[in-house]
């Protein structure tokens, strides 16, 4: 009876995290298509480079502002309720954008799959803490870290190519359409799980406690230095290639599918390198922020992309800078799940998604103006390139030393 036990808890935890990582791949599959289709937009919609600007502020100002609620949404809901109701909003809203025809619909479609869209990460970080053993949620936390980035590798070589046969509108609601597949899968995989120890799926949350604590503001600090990165590359790499190398519609799948998948292996590596220099006798905190560190250094190569002549050469230095954006934020994900108490572990990450949504929104909006007035995408290289050095530094700052969080009864 053990036994069958272990076999089907040992089932339950591989496909919980199936299902983070397939929800966390689908909610960048959405998000990416409009920066893939830009081209074809904007020769539509006659839209400048502040119009596009706009729009992807507009997405991160609506994520700043529905993460104020949304760590207190997923802990007095639950994950599992909470995470049902957010994809079926963002996959509404991703289809909803093949019905728009102004700046000013398409604003109002990103609006609300920002606000759908702010809960995957908060959610499949609670969910990791609150029914995974200990032992296995670095590795989760690696695997379903990777998820945004097989969704970024897949979606510029399906959307272009899938638009150009089909039309933009379609590539727009079949992209939102899948979400509703994965919503039956998560309804019927998740209604076994219980937590582990004695750590409730529901909590309420305790803000002037969760403000007045050092590591709510190391991890948003940290947030806000290095989300600007992933948000930036997102958002205008597309345009990037078009606008430097002149790469049509269809030809720049390839280029964003190379640093991707660089991406992605950052983020699959990145769940072995803490352990490992644990496992050599490195402290928690040593090993946690050796790990940084690492990955601070490889992010330096980014920049070097403005100098090359060859868009493949930039793509891989780019890709490089994703690489250890993906290591970094994996480490500051598992740096939240051993010093944050669970309880408020969904708020935490919340508060500083929020502070990399406004980041980001700084940097898109940076983009715009620098290249309506001719200074290129020389200021954004050079901010990517001292990001994490800085976040690193602030860490260390706010909290010189890493404990683990010692589990209270109401944890």
């Amino acid at each position: 009876m053990n036994q069958a036990r272990a076999t089907i808890s040992e089932r339950a935890i591989t496909l919980l995290i199936v299902l983070l990582f397939l929800g966390n791949a689908l909610n960048y599959v959405d998000r990416q298509v409009l920066a893939l289709l830009k081209p074809t937009l904007e020769a539509e919609f006659g839209w400048t480079d502040r119009d596009y600007a706009h729009l992807g502020s507009s997405f991160q100002v609506a994520a700043a502002g529905a993460l104020l609620a949304v760590g207190w949404f997923v802990d007095r809901l639950g994950v599992r309720l909470a995470y049902a109701i957010a994809v079926t909003v963002w996959s509404l809203a991703g289809a909803a954008h093949a019905l728009a025809a102004t700046v000013q619909q398409f604003v109002a479609a990103r609006i609300v799959l920002a606000v759908g869209e702010t809960v995957s990460t908060p959610a499949g970080l609670k969910a990791a803490a609150i029914y995974l053993p200990p032992e296995r949620r670095n590795f989760a936390i690696g695997v379903v870290n990777t998820a945004s980035n097989i969704g970024a590798i897949i979606t510029p070589l399906l959307i272009p190519p899938f638009a150009v046969a089909f039309g933009w509108k379609a590539a727009f609601v079949v992209t939102g359409g899948l979400g509703f597949l994965w919503l039956a899968g998560w309804w019927l995989g998740t209604r076994n799980l219980t937590p582990v120890g004695s750590v409730p799926e529901r909590a309420p949350v305790n803000w002037g406690e969760l403000f007045a604590d050092k590591r709510t503001w190391a991890v948003i600090g940290a947030k806000f230095l290095t989300d600007c990165v992933w948000w930036f590359v997102l958002f205008w790499m597309p345009d990037f290639f078009s606008r430097v190398y002149g790469l049509k519609q269809a030809q720049l799948g390839w280029p964003i599918a190379i640093i991707f998948s660089l991406a992605a292996l950052g983020a699959i590596t990145s769940g072995g390198l803490y352990p490992l220099l644990q496992a050599r006798g490195w402290s928690m905190n040593r090993a946690r922020k050796g790990s940084m560190l690492f990955y601070a250094l490889v992010v330096l190569a980014m920049p070097v992309a403005l100098l090359v002549e060859s868009h493949w050469a930039a793509a891989v230095l780019i890709g490089l800078g994703l690489f250890a954006h993906q290591g970094f934020s994996t480490n500051i994900f598992g740096m939240t799940a051993d010093v944050v108490p669970a309880t408020r572990i969904a708020s935490v990450i919340a508060m500083g998604a929020v502070a990399g949504n406004l980041a980001g929104m700084g940097i898109i909006e940076l983009a715009g103006w620098s290249l309506q007035n001719g200074h290129g995408y020389v200021p954004m290289f050079a901010i990517c390139g001292a990001a994490y050095l800085a976040a690193l530094g602030f860490i260390h700052l706010v909290l010189p030393n890493l404990d683990r969080v010692k589990a209270a009864p109401h944890d």
